[in-house]
């Protein structure tokens, strides 16, 4: 396929009237989190389905407030994380989680949980992180999928879902929330549709470009936006050297001074990490790619706010090699030349997810053992240690495919959000 999109159908649209009936939800299977797969025998399968019949929400019927006391938060074990409140998904309209992003509001300091569904994104008001609001949904634009990936740029939301025919990318301008108190019900502001669909999306808030990725266009890897109008997305380039699954993009500030203020690309890319050098979005410049030993899934990372290294999670490892849960970290002082250094081991064997750095403290989303909260100090010399944990999967912390799907740590009042695939989405808080 061509690098080009304007070769498609597709194209900015206004959204279509939202439908008055609810939006059916999936029944059959719900899949993992890792989407797509297939390819050349040289790039590996893509993780397995999870079972035809996923098990029912966790029992646990605490909403919060619970404060962890003597290892539990009401039913969910814990350490150094109490539960503020849970917003079961029945009360988000059913359908099971997926993805989560937040948006703290400018103007009036409130802050805002973004939750991907399987039939639509949830809008919830964590400003009383005790007294959540569900203020409604933005139903998917097309059909129901267990992928929705939502970023947030000025005020507005851009969500895309895989598996879910002609999708697109739905804009919203988050501003509407403003003053209102209750459910409501809601459509996009404008579709974008230079592609069909898209798994993950990674937006840089510096520059303003969105990129999304493992879509039917750019060869599956980067398909590049400029968000420069919040609410007319435009198409900017392609990255076709390898299918991505999902990726960072900073304006780099590191160690390494060849490469300064250059807008560079960190991306997972299921069988190996990528750097790219994306200042110019029509030619993308590959600075080179890294691999480690066992590995099974290259997830998602994120890196340090220095830029030194890259935290990395594998969806795959622990169930193909029996590991425990492990966190891979690379040194990037040299962007050309990445080094492999070790994988830090949880003491669980759950499959990990979705991780975000902030600060000294890594967060991490992994699936039946909850949310994991690391600290490091000199990772070179192997300083990193689990501080804190909250079980939202009580269930059980082996690999698979049930629970924590992400975790949002950026909120300005330090509350943590995690959205759980069966225990909906949860409102949390650590010292």
């Amino acid at each position: 396929m061509t690098g080009n999109p304007s070769a498609l159908p597709g194209f900015v649209t206004r959204a279509r009237p939202m439908r008055t009936a609810a939006v059916t939800v999936l029944t059959a299977v719900l899949l993992c989190a890792c989407g797509g797969g297939g390819g050349s025998s040289s790039r590996p399968s893509a993780p397995p389905a999870a079972t035809a019949d996923p098990p029912p929400p966790p029992p646990a019927s605490n909403t919060g407030p619970q404060s962890c006391e003597n290892g539990v938060a009401g039913d969910f074990p814990c350490a150094g994380i109490s539960l503020q409140s849970r917003v079961p998904l029945e009360d988000m309209g059913d359908g099971a989680g997926n993805d989560l992003w937040g948006w703290p509001d400018p103007a009036t300091g409130r802050e805002y949980a973004l939750m991907g569904m399987t039939d639509g994104t949830a809008f919830v008001d964590v400003s009383a992180p005790q007294s959540p609001v569900f203020l409604g949904r933005l139903p998917t634009h097309t059909a129901a999928s267990p992928w929705r990936d939502i970023k947030v740029y000025r005020n507005h939301a851009y969500i895309v879902a895989d598996g879910a025919g002609a999708h697109g990318m739905q804009v919203f301008d988050l501003t509407r929330l403003r003053g209102v108190s209750g459910a409501q019900a809601w459509e996009a502001d404008v579709v974008y549709g230079d592609f069909t669909h898209a798994h993950n999306l990674a937006v840089n808030e510096e520059t303003g470009f969105a990129y999304a990725v493992s879509t039917d266009t750019c060869g599956q890897g980067l398909h590049m936006i400029d968000l420069g109008t919040p609410n007319n997305p435009l198409f900017a380039g392609c990255h076709e050297a390898a299918r991505t699954h999902d990726a960072q993009c900073v304006v780099y500030r590191g160690p390494d001074a060849e490469h300064l203020e250059r807008e560079i690309w960190f991306s997972s890319n299921e069988d190996h990490v990528e750097v790219v050098d994306v200042t110019d979005k029509s030619a993308p410049l590959p600075l080179a790619s890294a691999t480690y030993p066992q590995l099974a899934y290259v997830h998602q990372g994120w890196l340090t706010e220095d830029h030194r290294f890259f935290l990395l999670g594998d969806e795959m490892d622990e169930q193909n090699y029996a590991v425990p849960t492990r966190t891979h970290v690379f040194d990037m002082a040299d962007l050309d030349a990445p080094a492999y250094l070790y994988a830090h081991e949880l003491p669980t064997d759950a499959t990990d997810h979705n991780l975000y750095v902030l600060g000294s403290r890594v967060f991490e989303a992994n699936y039946r053992s909850g949310v994991r909260v690391l600290e490091f100090g000199d990772l070179p010399a192997r300083e990193i240690r689990e501080i804190a944990f909250f079980d939202t999967y009580p269930e059980g912390d082996g690999p698979g495919f049930e629970g924590a799907w992400s975790v949002y740590p950026y909120l300005p009042s330090g509350t943590i959000l995690v959205s759980d695939i069966q225990g909906g989405l949860f409102v949390l808080s650590m010292p």
